[in-house]
């Protein structure tokens, strides 16, 4: 409990305080922050972190794969946006490629 408290950035009182149900309304950002130290999906943790009442589905290894390349290569999360505007451009420019140019 206190290696997760202080890897999201919260008090373990706090923390603790959401595993013993005192705390019943957290806030997104608290749940997302705890969500993303445990690597699972923010709205597993929604639905009181029982997966079988959530049609979860963790990732298939090889994205798991190409998420570790990414981290490994020092891809930072603040830095997807950038990365997805590069895929959406190399995918559009594949499109232009097949339409047909006079």
């Amino acid at each position: 409990m206190s290696d997760l408290a202080e890897r999201a950035g919260i008090s373990k009182s706090y923390l603790s305080n959401l595993e013993r149900n005192l705390n019943k309304n957290p806030s997104i950002k608290m749940v997302d922050k705890i969500a993303s130290v445990l690597g699972i999906d923010l709205l597993v943790l929604m639905k009181n972190g029982d997966i079988n009442d959530f049609p979860y589905q963790p990732l298939e290894k090889e994205w798991m794969k190409f998420i570790n390349d990414l981290k490994a290569s020092g891809v930072q999360k603040d830095q997807l946006n950038d990365y997805k505007k590069l895929i959406e451009f190399i995918n559009w420019q594949n499109e232009q490629e097949k339409v047909p140019h006079n």
